[in-house]
């Protein structure tokens, strides 16, 4: 009888796409790939290590695991068992510690195990170029992760993913479409191009206008769309594919993390304010009803009123349709742990508060001025009479309809905001 395995992932989009990859090596090796709130012989465990909570998250689901099954074991992959590695070895029936660079070949370390102790597999991670060799195929969704890029170079003083993930690496070219191609096979119709620092993918001559270009030709894809991305890594070409109307989605999530030029100093970031906000001003006067969409990080070090006035100002007064509010936390590894003014928490979570409260009021603004445009929605799922799906624009719209939507994508006329949706009807 084979071993059941099931797979519980926190944190990003990258990982969501390398724990697909996972199920489907399992599946070769001959596992039982189970849903994870069934019961299973291993559960593996796709960590993160972006923020305290990050941490936090994982010690949680260890201890909700052997609640409900006290006998599992355990496999914690990916990027807290990159950089704590014997720490979370000593977490209740934690079996493997595999790090990002043995990561995606846990499939043969756990069934090549022998009865030997509980081990930790995180070796340095290489700089090489990469290839994935089966497709992450996703049946529960009807859009599909695509990594192309891993690690990152920028060294940021608040984070620690260089160390996680290791430095900059490129997927090989062709290999790209390998996957894309299959994954459309499997029915995906949207492909998100996802990674640690996508917009600095290189291979040979090759950059990530041309993986554009090359899914633009695959037939049966309809959307490509690109994850997070950093300002400084957007080449204009990408504003120019959005306008064309291929098969480029209008949207980009660029990160800001402070309106304070202070702060991007002291974070180490590469780039101003200034530049920023020329480049946000013309992705949204170039690209008509572009989602923008952000990241920011509030009471990091040394962070004064001031500072955070700026940051609050300047989200409110650029065209963010929303954005992510992470609140400072140390790094084990990152340079900004050793600034020595920390800003309280009470404050952090004060400012936090404040910035999610904009961000809902900016996302309600950005719906309403789409209000009697007709828009092309891929539909997902059927909820309470509603089918709901995503606008190229990275809308969520609702419609009523009796029949099967699921995997199709037709035109819808948005006709009023409910919460964080939008409702619609079809044209």
């Amino acid at each position: 009888m084979n071993k059941k395995v099931s797979f519980y992932t926190l944190g990003c989009r990258l990982n969501q796409a390398e724990t697909a990859i996972l199920q489907h090596s399992f599946a070769r090796e001959g596992y039982d790939v189970v849903d994870y709130r069934q019961p299973a012989d291993i559960v593996v465990v796709n960590t993160c290590t972006v923020t305290a909570n990050s941490d936090a998250d994982t010690r949680k689901i260890v201890n909700k695991i052997n609640r409900v099954n006290g006998d599992v074991q355990i496999a914690l992959v990916g990027c807290q068992a990159q950089v704590q590695k014997e720490k979370l070895l000593s977490l209740p029936n934690v079996r493997w510690v595999i790090g990002n660079g043995e990561k995606m070949n846990a499939a043969n370390h756990l069934h090549n195990a022998g009865v030997d102790e509980p081990r930790v597999i995180a070796p340095v991670i290489s700089r090489e170029s990469f290839t994935i060799p089966v497709a992450g195929i996703d049946p529960k969704h009807t859009r599909a992760n695509l990594k192309i890029q891993d690690g990152c170079d920028f060294f940021c003083s608040f984070c620690e993913i260089p160390y996680a993930r290791g430095r900059a690496r490129s997927r090989r070219f062709e290999d790209i479409f390998i996957e894309a191609r299959e994954l459309v096979k499997a029915g995906h119709r949207e492909l998100v191009l996802t990674g640690i620092n996508v917009g600095t993918y290189r291979y040979e001559a090759k950059n990530l206008v041309d993986v554009i270009a090359g899914l633009e030709n695959i037939r049966g894809l309809k959307r490509i769309r690109i994850s997070s991305i950093e300002p400084t890594t957007i080449a204009k070409a990408v504003l120019s594919g959005m306008v064309q109307k291929g098969k480029l989605c209008r949207y980009l999530h660029i990160p800001l993390q402070s309106g304070s030029d202070d702060i991007l100093q002291k974070m180490n970031r590469n780039y101003s304010v200034a530049k920023f906000l020329e480049f946000l001003r013309q992705a949204h006067n170039q690209v008509e009803n572009i989602c923008l969409g952000t990241d920011v990080i509030v009471g990091f070090p040394g962070e004064t009123d001031e500072h955070f006035q700026q940051t609050e100002d300047l989200l409110r007064e650029l065209p963010f349709a929303y954005f992510h509010v992470f609140s400072y936390s140390d790094r084990h590894r990152a340079l900004s742990r050793k600034l020595a003014v920390k800003v309280a928490r009470p404050v952090i979570e004060r400012r936090s508060r404040r910035l999610r409260e904009l961000s809902v009021r900016k996302r309600r603004t950005y719906f309403e001025n789409l209000i009697g445009l007709t828009e092309t929605v891929l539909f997902e799922q059927k909820k309470k009479g509603y089918w709901t799906g995503l606008t190229d624009t990275y809308v969520r719209v609702k419609v009523k309809y009796n029949g099967d939507l699921q995997n199709r994508i037709l035109p819808v006329q948005l006709q009023a905001v409910d919460g964080q949706t939008m409702t619609g009807k079809l044209v």
